[in-house]
């Protein structure tokens, strides 16, 4: 057999898979309408079922057999979850714009490209769009592996009534942009602040002279630069191509596993999926032993804290709050307990939402 008829035959063969695909992506798109029209006849309204999609997601990479990555393979079978949960009800999904941060990344890494989404300008406008019901969620950062908590985020849950229903890690890549060919010609360079600190060492190696402005956003930042001779963004590579601007050099970042955690809000939080995180927001009482008798709770029920952070409760002078995030639900009965055995050891406790951990 000739190169020629081997790959006519393994073409042919390619071409017989791909009609096999849609004819199965089709009718999983059935099946969806189907159980849209149950749920309309039920009076459910909540298509979006994050504790679904994760348990989904969470078998295709354990059964993925290869050559393709897990987060390749987890990538394709979201996108069909995505375009089929359009066919029941289309998302709007609200994040921190303009279009091109790493915000709107994380929001179509999570939903899917089928979505509508939202940019916003502030992260407190994110929690109104979403508690006023303009939109179906939202999508804010929370914390990044080198810089620290977004502390905007943190503020704004103490009086939202919104919780947690998923998250989201996107691996944070930055990107020198201009309108400029050479450093030289740079003489100010844009960006978010933790953008800006997240490159401060490669920044003193190589734009020394270069005016660091802090802006709201990345996406901004290159907006800015496009209309601005002499100047650059730190931003993504999408936002090169949106807003037509060159690549003076990549992947900027300091620390090469730079990565960002981004938090899915809603107006209702995620049943069991398996393998889920809990978030608290705590306040203990201001005296000696205050901080040890709030975390014994979690150590008497066994329950894994991943990460607590302070933050002033505006209050009072010195009055604080903490971020506690642990394992497990909060339907789960060692969680339950926890808990309940919580309420007695503090001052306040508010449940932030339980929701799937996130699958890559």
């Amino acid at each position: 057999m000739s190169q020629e008829q081997e790959l006519a035959q393994i073409r042919d063969r390619i071409d017989a898979i791909d009609h096999q695909l849609m004819d199965l992506i089709t009718e999983r798109a059935v099946c969806a309408r189907k159980i849209a029209k149950i749920k309309i006849a039920a009076g459910d309204w909540q298509f979006y079922r994050p504790e679904r999609e994760a348990q989904i997601l969470r078998r295709i990479k354990a059964e993925n057999p290869g050559p393709l990555g897990d987060e390749e393979m987890t990538r394709l079978f979201r996108e069909i979850m995505s375009a089929c949960l359009a066919l029941e009800q289309p998302l709007t999904v609200a994040y921190l714009g303009p279009a091109g941060t790493f915000t709107q990344t994380a929001a179509l890494k999570h939903f899917g490209r089928s979505v509508k989404t939202v940019p916003l300008g502030t992260i407190p406008e994110i929690f109104r769009e979403v508690e006023a019901g303009s939109v179906h969620y939202g999508v804010v950062p929370v914390e990044n592996s080198t810089e620290g908590v977004v502390s905007h985020t943190l503020d704004s849950f103490v009086a939202s009534p919104l919780f947690i229903c998923g998250e989201v890690c996107v691996r944070i890549h930055h990107f020198l942009l201009s309108r400029e060919t050479t450093l030289s010609a740079v003489n100010a360079v844009y960006s978010h602040q933790q953008s800006l600190a997240q490159c401060r060492g490669w920044l003193d190696r190589n734009l020394p002279q270069a005016e660091r402005i802090p802006v709201a956003s990345n996406a901004e930042a290159a907006r800015l630069v496009a209309e601005r001779p002499g100047t650059a963004a730190i931003a993504s590579e999408a936002a090169a191509e949106i807003y037509a601007l060159d690549i003076l050099a990549k992947r900027i970042e300091d620390e090469p596993d730079n990565t960002t955690r981004f938090l899915i809000i809603g107006r209702a939080d995620a049943p069991m999926s398996g393998d889920d995180k809990t978030s608290l927001l705590l306040a203990c009482r201001n005296e000696a032993g205050g901080l040890h008798a709030m975390l014994t709770p979690l150590v008497d029920h066994d329950i894994s804290m991943t990460r607590i952070e302070s933050r002033p409760s505006r209050r009072g002078v010195w009055d604080y709050v903490f971020f506690v995030d642990i394992m497990g639900h909060r339907e789960n009965p060692a969680v339950l307990a926890a808990l309940e055995h919580l309420k007695r050891e503090t001052l306040f406790v508010k449940v932030l939402g339980s929701y799937p951990e996130a699958v890559l």
